[in-house]
């Protein structure tokens, strides 16, 4: 009896819609079905802003775009069901998958093209020549989505796309606003110049000259406190014979020595991160990952966390200075 119980229970809250026509148009009605199988209150949001309190209700986008649709059956939260449905315009339009843009995020343009007959449809998207303010991550731009993400602020990023089908072509060029955004960065000094990097995840802003060195000044690996205690460069060197430097973060000493080293802080499991000449390091203990420079540049990863010190992601190298001799991490979002 139970579980008959539950299975009737089962099937009358069962919650679901349709839609039509299957590529509606901007401006044009939408009919919604509610299949739900009980209920006797409904909620409708269309993703516009719109909402309604009818059983199945028709509506009208006036934008092209992708949109969000959930029906909402008495008031409860788990009788509820989300949809997507794309208007089109009857002529080719794109849209970008978000409205504010900024520097370094991933970002998906879409083409929205109206297509009831099937027509075979052959995209082409460009972007002005020698450009500069954005990196294309598709390996071809013949598709219906493009993905990229900008590398700067401006006024004018413009997108374009060219649209063919059935015999007539439509350009569309579509100009964006990008806005900076606040990250921290890696200071570098060299012997020619002082250096400023702004980290964005696993993207990085290309290095450029600064004035703004006082955490250089200070920064340096050969005292740290740690737990409440100072520990020296000299306290380690009895232990760690060639060491040059330090410094110590979730309980694992990373060192300079001959390369770069990582150790327990019992002295266990030494294992060598770089075989290189390791000429400065430094960590970023928000974003958890150690930079240092080598003669071919400077490098980074995460943290190492496990007990024996065996890393599973490899190097990346962020920059290709040379002759750098200190680094440090500023959080200030410059």
């Amino acid at each position: 009896m139970t579980i008959c119980c539950a299975l009737i229970a089962c099937k009358k809250n069962h919650v679901d819609f349709t839609y039509s026509p299957a590529q509606p148009r901007a401006g044009q009605t939408v009919y919604f079905s509610n299949h739900s199988s009980s209920g006797e209150e409904w909620e409708w949001t269309f993703g516009d802003g719109a909402s309604v309190a009818l059983k199945s209700p028709t509506h009208t986008y006036r934008n092209p775009g992708t949109y969000t649709i959930t029906l909402k059956v008495d008031k409860k939260k788990k009788w509820t069901v989300s949809k997507s449905i794309t208007i089109h315009d009857t002529v080719p339009t794109f849209t970008c998958s978000d409205s504010d843009l900024v520097v370094y995020k991933d970002y998906t343009f879409t083409a929205q093209v109206y297509n009831p007959y099937n027509y075979d449809v052959d995209y082409q998207w460009t972007l002005p020549l020698n450009t500069n303010y954005a990196v294309v991550k598709d390996t071809t731009m013949k598709n219906s989505t493009l993905h990229l993400y900008f590398t700067q602020e401006t006024d004018e990023a413009p997108v374009w796309l060219t649209v063919t089908m059935n015999g007539v072509t439509t350009v569309i060029k579509n100009t964006y606003i990008v806005s900076d955004q606040a990250t921290h960065s890696l200071l570098i000094r060299t012997p020619e110049q002082d250096y400023r990097q702004r980290i964005f995840g696993d993207r990085a802003e290309m290095y450029k000259p600064t004035t703004d060195t006082m955490l250089l000044h200070r920064e340096q690996d050969t005292l740290q406190e740690y737990n409440g205690y100072l520990v020296r460069l000299s306290e380690l060197a009895e232990d760690y014979p060639g060491i040059k430097g330090f410094h110590i973060a979730s309980r694992k000493l990373y060192y300079r020595e001959d390369g770069l080293w990582i150790s327990n802080l019992d002295g266990s499991y030494r294992v060598q991160i770089d075989d290189a000449d390791c000429l400065a390091m430094t960590l970023d203990t928000k974003d958890n990952r150690i930079y240092w420079a080598t003669p071919t540049g400077v490098w980074y990863m995460p943290f190492i966390g496990s007990d024996n010190n065996k890393f599973i992601t490899t190097p990346q190298q962020l920059n290709n200075l040379t002759g750098v001799s200190k680094l440090a991490v500023d959080y200030d979002p410059k």
